[in-house]
């Protein structure tokens, strides 16, 4: 489908827009109360985009018109081109969703911060879907009404239809169920669970640290399913205070703290047939993570074992029958693995698919079925992508053409992009994708076409279906910026970003993103605002469409600059390593280093830079105030890690190790230097947070009123990791728009 002339003209409009100072142009005034309110000024988003197994159709989630957060089930039918919605979530429901806190947990672990359908899954016939939505399942035959699966007082998460599609498998009550779709007839297929004891569930750890979300597994032959056994009583048990606004609710929580007991993982097998339920040892030394569990297409149960150091990966095969055990390859580090999602076996079983680090980048490699290396596919600088958490970046194996498809940043890690290489290693890898963006890709099994979710700093995130080789096929989210896109009444205003790089604190070149405020003047001083991550694998640099709170701060008068440090991911393994044991070194010398070469750049006031950022980068945020207080005037730091020893094994012990050996965990504490704070901290904490506990913000307003620095605090009552809710994040930017405003603004005159 050609671009449209609406779309050109308004394309060519922006690109002028973006390349010039408009201010003086009419543009509506963006605040925090409409950044915030709905319709989003993203435009329509398409989420949870899936390709129908018979590729006649894209399913997507849409958030409403009237409440961007709300999720509807739509479709984009290829043969006629038309987008329909499927399910609209507010009448189906017909009342305000209520969920339980298992579901809500889980939510917040997979960073699902929206309601109505949040997930769905094709049946394997592609003639009808499963969805979630109000605790209850629906199953959705494609031109029929939803039918109601499940109608009862628990909460049924976890839902998927098994490979051969007769059946549907979910979670209640910490116990594995199924569902007979033909006769309706539902069994629990474990009942043993308790407060301490779950099955088929992930724990904690799993869900929030390796990004493994389900504890059980379907065989392809529908005969088995592989399952775990959770059992938490060892766990730390604390009692989590919610703090809401209608008074205070006690949540016992069981929370592995770094160094201490993790729960008790053990894997079964099942077969339906018989009943019979086998155990599959895999940890030998009692410390093991079971990392991740797949089925290979010819029955074969696979599992991945992560060491409690996370410096060994073990892939091991299970013949299903005998449950004989044999380890096909072992990953090792200096340091420690990051775990990954790209594990695909040809339709034998004969070969695999893998990523690994090995050579300092992660590649793409093939294996046969023994564990015998045929060949690596890529090579050199540019690392095949982690998406999401844990999603892989492997997007496809097309053995009838001969092709892996893969997205990667190979030209620059700040782009990302769909790659095409030929299994047999007779070439490198090709790119695909459009230059200059990030790209998320769904590629249809036969490779025939994939389904591009692109966006840049010019071009909000749109959806489009393309063939083979990158040409358009058709628009299934065009989001143009023509008069009706939410953002098109403060398109004048919208401040552009400018992308480079500076040298670290050792040399390494650091990229960095920079948006120059309204009537910028290169002769002036302007004040500076650094937004901040700086954790692991969290690069935040990227040729991406941007319009949230920087983009306010830019509109009034802020330089606004992120750079990432060493420790963010995407560039292979030495740009990692200086952080292991010493989190927050490496990452503030080169945050120090950026802020240095930011106030020599001309129009930037290098006595008036500010910094903020959340959770990792709350925790920077407060290092930087407090070991480099000369080059700061005032940070916000919103729910930061304040004592490593408050945090998870498996996030904590894979940068900093052992608690009770070394001094790693008493030289990373912010705690530790609060005496360095001079300038105006203001810390933000949401008062039910089950990750970063509110007890590290308890500990720092202690540590702080000790050492008699004074300090601003605004706590969200009821709110966890994410400040959520319209009201209360335009309440939260508001708050720190003004905070900024009165830190750095120019000394008066007298």
């Amino acid at each position: 489908m050609p671009i449209s002339r609406s779309r050109a003209a308004l394309a060519v409009c922006l690109t002028a827009c973006l390349a010039l100072d408009c201010s003086d142009v009419m543009s509506d005034e963006l605040d925090i109360a409409r950044l915030e309110a709905s319709p989003g000024l993203d435009g329509p988003v398409a989420r949870g985009v899936e390709i129908a197994p018979d590729a006649s159709r894209v399913t997507f989630l849409r958030g409403r018109e009237d409440d961007r957060q709300q999720l509807d089930l739509w479709e984009f039918h290829i043969a006629d081109g038309v987008e329909r919605r499927l399910v609209d979530s507010q009448a189906l429901l017909g009342a305000p969703e209520v969920l339980d806190e298992v579901e809500k947990a889980r939510r917040e672990r997979q960073r699902v911060f929206f309601t109505g359908i949040v997930e769905y899954a094709w049946a394997p016939d592609g003639r009808s879907l499963l969805f979630p939505l109000g605790g209850d399942l629906y199953h959705l035959p494609l031109g029929g009404e939803p039918r109601r699966l499940t109608d009862t007082e628990a909460t049924e998460t976890d839902a998927r239809v098994s490979p051969g599609g007769r059946y549907v498998s979910f979670i209640r009550d910490r116990n594995l169920h199924l569902v007979d779709l033909a006769s309706g007839d539902a069994r629990a297929l474990t009942d043993g669970a308790t407060d301490t004891v779950s099955f088929g569930m992930a724990e904690f750890v799993a869900q929030e640290e390796m990004y493994r979300f389900t504890g059980y597994w379907w065989s392809p032959d529908d005969r088995r399913l592989a399952f775990t056994r959770v059992d938490e009583a060892g766990v730390s048990l604390v009692n989590r205070y919610e703090i809401g606004a209608d008074g205070v609710t006690t949540v016992p929580q069981r929370y592995p703290f770094a160094g201490e007991a993790n729960a008790r993982v053990q894997l079964f097998l099942l077969d339906l047939a018989t009943g019979e339920q086998r155990e599959v040892a895999f940890d030998a030394s009692g410390d093991d993570y079971l990392a991740r569990v797949d089925f290979a297409p010819d029955g074969t149960l696979v599992f991945q074992r992560q060491s409690r150091d996370q410096r060994r990966l073990d892939l091991v095969f299970v013949d299903p029958v005998t449950l004989e055990q044999t380890v096909v390859l072992t990953e090792r580090a200096d340091t420690w693995i990051n775990l990954h999602s790209d594990l695909h076996f040809t339709a034998d079983a004969q070969r695999f698919l893998w990523t690994s680090e090995r050579d300092g980048q992660r590649h793409l490699y093939v294996f046969s079925r023994d564990g015998q290396l045929l060949r690596q596919l890529t090579d050199g600088d540019g690392s095949v992508a982690e998406t999401g958490r844990g999603g892989g970046g492997v997007r496809a194996l097309d053995e009838a053409n001969g092709l892996a498809w893969f997205l990667a940043g190979r030209e620059t890690p700040i782009e990302q992009h769909l790659y095409r290489v030929p299994l047999d290693g007779s070439a490198g890898p090709e790119r695909v994708t459009e230059a200059g963006g990030w790209h998320e890709a769904t590629v249809a099994r036969d490779g025939s076409f994939f389904v591009d979710r692109g966006q840049s700093p010019d071009r909000p995130p749109y959806t489009a279906i393309r063939d083979g080789e990158g040409g358009l096929l058709a628009w299934v989210l065009e989001n143009a910026l023509d008069d009706s896109h939410p953002y098109h009444p403060y398109l004048a205003g919208h401040r552009p970003a400018e992308f480079g790089t500076l040298p670290g604190a050792d040399g390494t070149p650091l990229y960095w993103e920079m948006i120059r405020p309204v009537g910028f003047d290169p002769s002036g001083k302007h004040p500076a605002v650094v937004f901040v991550y700086g954790g692991p694998g969290g690069a935040q640099v990227r040729r991406d469409w941007t319009v949230d709170f920087r983009q306010v701060l830019a509109r009034e008068g802020f330089v606004v600059f992120t750079v990432d440090n060493r420790g963010t991911g995407g560039r292979g393994t030495a740009f990692d390593a200086p952080i292991h044991h010493r989190l927050g070194f490496a990452e503030l010398e080169d945050q120090v280093a950026g802020v240095d070469w930011l106030a020599q750049q001309p129009g930037v006031d290098g006595e008036r830079i500010g910094i903020y950022g959340g959770s990792y980068g709350g925790t920077m945020t407060l290092l930087s105030l407090f070991r480099a207080p000369e080059r700061f005037a005032a940070g916000v730091a919103l729910a930061p890690v304040t004592d490593w020893r408050l945090y998870d094994t498996h996030y904590t012990e894979r940068y900093l190790g052992d608690p009770a050996a070394g001094d790693a965990y008493e030289i990373t504490s912010p705690m530790r230097y609060v005496d360095g704070l001079a300038d105006p901290l203001l810390l933000v904490h949401g008062m039910a947070d089950d990750n970063v506990f509110f007890d590290h913000s308890v500990k720092l307003m202690a540590s702080l009123q000790g050492a008699g620095k004074t300090f601003e605090l605004m706590t969200y009552p009821g709110k966890r990791h994410r400040i959520t809710g319209e009201a209360e994040r335009t309440h939260l930017y508001t708050m720190m728009l003004e905070f900024f405003r009165r830190h750095l603004a120019p000394a008066e005159e007298g």
